[in-house]
């Protein structure tokens, strides 16, 4: 699907379809006034009869409005003009979309732009639209022999709007466009990996991913196999294969986009493929869906790969600890002691606690890039859905400017994350009597308990993780990936290009772009 954007008065717009939004009370948008006034009034008597109310998300198609240029006209209700927020302005881009895919109709252009979000700027709109509009394309038919024959999908994607712009928010509107699309591309990615069937989505099915991501952008990647693992000393993420034929993985995929000697963001996302819980097994119902304990690791391959679409000007180091967790007759028992790649030992007293296991050897190895910061992504506990349901991801860390950055992202990009304490008192649950910690502090705070295990890991950088067990797929009539955490990471990553130009208005990308062309 294609996009632009196009100054402009809607009923003058030859297309297949034309978007106007309608507040309730029957309130119009500028959009709304100029298609209603050129039409005599036509939309003012429908709303006027109690066809459309203007309730967000609601929606209703007009044909043959008189005096329009368009094949039709689509009324999108916003709510209450002065309620406009992120969930109404959001709904409403999905509902237009939903309506546009049932109808034949092979271009649209949207006056969404001019409706005013509650603390929001005309670049958001644009960013939401981008990936609301793309989203809505998404399908993962690809392991079904017969697929239904596809209904005619729109190819084109006009976002109106009537006021002129000034040439930095032309500019600014055309980058958050791209920034949308490569962030829509890389939560695509992300769903694709964590829909995939744990048969075929393995250890050696990411590495893959990874290398043909290298290959595609030029990018540096790294595989550590099981040997090379071996000799580094990762007994924990090497405790956790052992059930598994699968042999385990350890990816490191570099984005050197930024200044020579800058240092890196690394990201580090749990690749656990699939998890039967190991010897502590798992309940059977709903066991299919722990082929999204590897969503972190999709993340991190849907983050890079927007960041490289983008080209933004940023260092950027993703690291994947990948593995199955299976029971076997070589598998970890409960009441192993393992030593992991800092020294430090571990008793397991839960198999199913193997998430962690796995990443604090790749945290451990992120040390020898010399990270400015160190973020870690994983489906890591039951605790965290309890606590935050699925609206919110945890996030935790050791440092306080760095978790308000990723905050921050998160407000911007609508991909919610919600900071819990990290306080010493909760260390106090992993103690063991045989070795240097316990695998587990037991169900009490075991979100938080669970990263007070990975802090033991990230004394040297500054750290932050999201726990994303709530949030990273639905299950249910709707079950699949989500592709979250990819617009709060790229978003980011994004904030940080935007405060290195200086806040001038030009995004870092735009700047690095335009400097690679002179």
């Amino acid at each position: 699907m294609k996009f632009n954007i196009k100054n402009g008065t809607p009923e003058k717009q030859r297309s297949a379809c034309v978007v106007a939004g309608i507040f309730e009370q029957q309130k119009l948008t500028p959009a709304a006034e100029a298609l209603d006034k050129s039409a005599n009034g036509y939309i003012t008597g429908i709303l006027g009869r109690g066809d459309m109310k203007g309730k967000a998300g609601s929606t209703l198609m007009l044909h043959n409005v008189p005096n329009s240029a368009c094949e039709r006209v689509l009324l999108v209700g916003l709510g209450k003009e002065q309620e406009l927020g992120d969930k109404g302005y959001r709904d409403a881009v999905r509902a237009v979309f939903k309506a546009l895919s049932d109808t034949g109709a092979a271009d649209a252009i949207l006056f969404l732009l001019e409706a005013p979000v509650k603390n929001r700027d005309l670049s958001w709109k644009v960013l939401q639209i981008a990936i609301g509009g793309l989203e809505s394309m998404y399908r993962f038919d690809r392991l079904k022999s017969k697929v239904e024959e596809a209904e005619p999908k729109l190819q084109k994607i006009t976002l109106g709007i009537i006021k002129s712009l000034t040439e930095e928010e032309q500019a600014a509107s055309e980058e958050a466009l791209q920034q949308g699309l490569a962030v829509a591309d890389g939560m695509s990615l992300a769903k694709d990996l964590g829909n995939l069937a744990p048969n075929i989505c393995t250890p050696t099915y990411l590495a893959e991913q990874a290398m043909s991501m290298a290959k595609t952008y030029k990018l540096k990647v790294t595989v550590l196999e099981q040997k090379d693992m071996e000799d580094l000393g990762m007994g924990a993420l090497l405790a956790v294969a052992r059930g598994s034929r699968q042999p385990p993985k350890l990816i490191a995929l570099e984005y050197w986009g930024g200044a020579k000697k800058g240092k890196p963001v690394v990201l580090v996302g749990k690749g656990v493929t699939f998890d039967t819980g190991g010897i502590s097994l798992k309940p059977a119902p709903e066991m299919d869906e722990m082929k999204y304990d590897m969503c972190g690791a999709a993340s991190v391959l849907g983050t890079i790969d927007a960041v490289a679409k983008m080209g933004l000007p940023v260092n950027v180091v993703g690291i994947i600890p990948a593995t199955e967790n299976m029971p076997g007759g070589n598998a970890t028992k409960p009441g192993d002691v393992v030593t992991s790649m800092s020294g430090q030992t571990i008793e397991i007293l839960n198999t199913d606690a193997e998430g962690r296991l796995i990443l604090c050897d790749a945290l451990a190895y992120a040390e020898r890039y010399e990270p400015e910061s160190v973020i870690n992504i994983a489906t890591l506990t039951g605790a965290c859905v309890i606590a935050l349901g699925h609206v919110a991801s945890g996030l935790l860390g050791n440092d306080d400017e760095l978790a308000q950055e990723l905050l921050d992202a998160s407000e911007r990009a609508v991909d919610r994350a919600w900071r819990l304490p990290l306080f010493d008192e909760y260390q106090e649950q992993l103690k063991s009597n045989f070795a240097d910690m316990a695998n587990i502090g037991g169900r009490a705070a075991g979100t938080i308990t669970a990263a007070c295990f990975l802090s033991r890991f990230t004394k040297k950088y500054r750290w932050a993780h999201l726990d994303v067990a709530g949030t990273a797929w639905k299950s249910g009539k709707e079950k699949g990936a989500t592709g979250r955490p990819v617009p709060l990471l790229t978003q980011f990553l994004i904030s940080r290009t935007t405060k290195q130009s200086g806040n001038t208005g030009e995004t870092g990308s735009r700047k690095s772009r335009r400097k690679s062309k002179e």
